[in-house]
Order: structure tokens, then C-alpha cells, then sequence
């Protein structure tokens, strides 16, 4: 599936705080998702950062594709970053529990670095954005 780095004008990263079952505790993760059968994962990430950022992008860059546990699972994770954040109406999934918040980009590098963002993917995607932040 993918995960969206969701940039606005202000320079703050989408970032949610979702309660995870198999880790006890809330990280602090990208708005991401599971693509549906035949579902390019472009448009899975368009989807999801409506569903649960509560907004959409003009302007989307690939970040990559990264293999999260290549010696025990098959999944791809692809990663893009979206910039020209537009009001949505957000329609999380009745099972998902987090909270959206939009954080200075330098705040959530900061907290990658100190290990406040633990996720893998969370913290991949926003390390490739960094340089592209001007771009």
C-alpha cells in the first residue's frame, strides 16, 4: 500500500496518531492505507490522505517504493509526497481510532531523530521528503 508525506504552505507534515493493537501503544504515523484489487497506489494514496487527513493534493511526487520485511513478508509500501493541501471531507474507516495533526516539518524530523516517531515507513518517507521540501 502506499503512505502519503502531506506537506501544506506552512511547512507541517499530516501526521496521525493511531493506536496500535500489535505494538500496546500510539505511534505517530503517515496517513497510509491497503491498495484494493487493481487499485494503482497512486490512487490509493489520493484516497487515503482524504479519508483520513481530511484533505486532498494538487501536485504529488513518488518517493519510492520500500520492502518493510523482506525476509518474512511481501509487501511494498510506496511512498509519495503531496503538496498543494486542499479541505476535504475526511471518512476514516468505523474501525480506525487516531487523531490527525499537521506539525512543523522540522518538529517531526526532530522527533524521528529522538525516536518519538517510531514507524517504519513514517520515518523513511519523511527523511526522502526532506530534501524535496523546496522542490
Amino acid at each position: 500500500g502506499p503512505a502519503v508525506v502531506a506537506l501544506d504552505d506552512q511547512d507541517r507534515v499530516c501526521l496521525l496518531r493511531q493506536f496500535r493493537h500489535a505494538a500496546g501503544d500510539w505511534l505517530w504515523e503517515l496517513p497510509a492505507g491497503k491498495l484494493e484489487p487493481n487499485e494503482p497506489p497512486l490512487v490509493t494514496a489520493q484516497r487515503e490522505l482524504v479519508e483520513e487527513g481530511g484533505v486532498s493534493a494538487r501536485h504529488w511526487e513518488s518517493l519510492g517504493t520500500i520492502i518493510p520485511s523482506a525476509g518474512v513478508l511481501t509487501e511494498r509500501i510506496h511512498l509519495y509526497l503531496a503538496r498543494g493541501i486542499e479541505a476535504a471531507v475526511a471518512a476514516p474507516e468505523s474501525s480506525e481510532v487516531f487523531e490527525v495533526s499537521w506539525i512543523p516539518f522540522a518538529q517531526a524530523l526532530s522527533w524521528a531523530n529522538a525516536g518519538t516517531i517510531s514507524d517504519g515507513k513514517t520515518l523513511i518517507g519523511l527523511y526522502r521528503a526532506h530534501g524535496r521540501r523546496g522542490a
